[in-house]
């Protein structure tokens, strides 16, 4: 090879940026105060422990002055900047405009407030589709409303010997009367990640309009609504190191189309004109304070966006590699029977131990120091369809940005001992 080659080669090496990764274990988890306790926190997917910038972001809007928003007065304005901050904050992290971001107060409240507003230009006849994946708040909401409209609803239903969701099982309860696809990015239950774009495609193919439950998704990896087709996504800071708000974000185009029901002197902009009430102005704050500590985490370079792709780039890169080995230490243990194996998923597993109930593993794990959730964890359809609804339900362990490889050893240790 001529020297030449050999320089061009090394200038390319150079060049080729290092891949994002997290900060040492110790140091990242030095940040949370709720990792304190000698305890193996795998309960992620029911919420995770705050880093303490968040916790110093919403005490110290406490501490401000701060008033209702749309006043002309210094507290008013300093709590419009905080409403504002996290419009923008959420508009980065998920990849949209701040101008779609419709705040609330979690997932479940906001998907029941657009389902009856959506439900209004139902008629008899039409059809909404919901999967039988999905956590019960991207199903119950609109089985509700399609029955105050007179619609039907249809259940694109899941793989049980696999817990997959095939974009043909949603193709196949399309029609030209389909007006919405509900459906979930990431299982809360068994992580699978249904392949979204394709069944968005399929949604609008169809003419109707795509939800897409982010709450499981959004801690998992890089979210990018546009790239998903997602016409709704919505989401809750509370999975991703947050205070407990929630958030939809839509196109601000598509939001000016919709009516919702809301007090007659309430803001008639979008997309304030959706938010029922005066929100947790502190817990905002909160929020905006999350997604900044997220975009820190593996990006120093970049706009905020960029930053934020970086993390949780490395996010899914370490998680991914503890879920690993998760599943292969509990393949392992002869007592223990895995539930669901998606090809793709969030490092989320539920599992079962011959003979015990789950809600006394749980207890039994939790006597060891180890934090799980037991039971059907609101996915209702999808316990059901995977024969467990009599026994109990699963217990699911979900791994997150903090979690380490000893914690998966702490686990699989005591599960071993049961």
């Amino acid at each position: 090879m001529a020297a030449d080659a050999f320089v061009m080669l090394a200038d390319m090496t150079e060049a080729i940026p290092p891949e994002p990764t997290l900060p040492p274990p110790d140091l990242l988890r030095s940040q949370f105060p709720g990792l304190s306790e000698d305890v193996a926190a795998l309960d992620g997917a029911a919420g995770t422990q705050v880093p303490q910038a968040v916790i110093d972001a919403v005490g110290g809007a406490l501490a401000s002055a701060m008033a209702n928003t749309h006043g002309v007065f210094a507290a008013s304005e300093r709590t419009d900047r905080v409403v504002e901050a996290a419009r923008l904050a959420l508009a980065d992290l998920l990849g949209g405009h701040p101008g779609g971001v419709v705040l609330g107060p979690n997932m479940t409240t906001l998907t029941f407030h657009l389902a009856d507003t959506l439900a209004r230009d139902w008629d008899h006849g039409d059809e909404v589709v919901v999967s039988s994946l999905d956590h019960d708040a991207n199903i119950r909401p609109w089985v509700l409303a399609a029955e105050r409209a007179g619609a039907s609803v249809l259940i694109a239903e899941v793989d049980p010997s696999t817990g997959e969701l095939p974009a043909e099982a949603v193709a196949s309860v399309l029609s030209e009367r389909t007006r919405l696809v509900a459906v979930t990015a990431a299982s809360n239950l068994i992580g699978t990640k249904p392949d979204i774009p394709a069944i968005t495609a399929l949604a609008h193919q169809a003419g109707a309009l795509s939800y897409i439950d982010g709450v499981h998704a959004t801690a998992h990896g890089p979210v990018d609504v546009a790239a998903l087709g997602a016409d709704f996504y919505a989401c809750s800071s509370y999975k991703f190191c947050g205070p407990h708000t929630g958030c939809v974000i839509a196109r601000p185009e598509l939001l000016e189309r919709l009516t919702p029901a809301k007090l007659l002197p309430s803001p008639t902009s979008v997309p304030d004109r959706f938010e029922r009430g005066t929100p947790a102005f502190e817990l905002l704050a909160g929020v905006t304070a999350a997604i900044d500590w997220l975009a820190g985490l593996a990006g120093s370079t970049g706009s905020r966006r960029e930053r934020l792709r970086a993390s949780f780039d490395a996010i899914e890169t370490h998680t991914q590699a503890l879920l690993r080995t998760l599943l292969q230490g509990l393949a392992e243990i002869e007592t223990v029977e895995l539930v669901g194996s998606p090809r793709r998923r969030a490092s989320t597993v539920a599992f079962t131990v011959r003979g015990q109930h789950p809600q006394e593993v749980a207890e039994s794990l939790a006597a060891r120091g180890v934090s799980v959730w037991h039971g059907d964890n609101y996915a209702f359809e999808l316990v059901r369809r995977l024969g467990h609804e009599t026994t109990g339900g699963v217990v699911r362990a979900s791994i997150v940005l903090y979690n380490t490889q000893a914690e998966i050893d702490r686990l699989l240790e005591a599960v071993a001992g049961l």
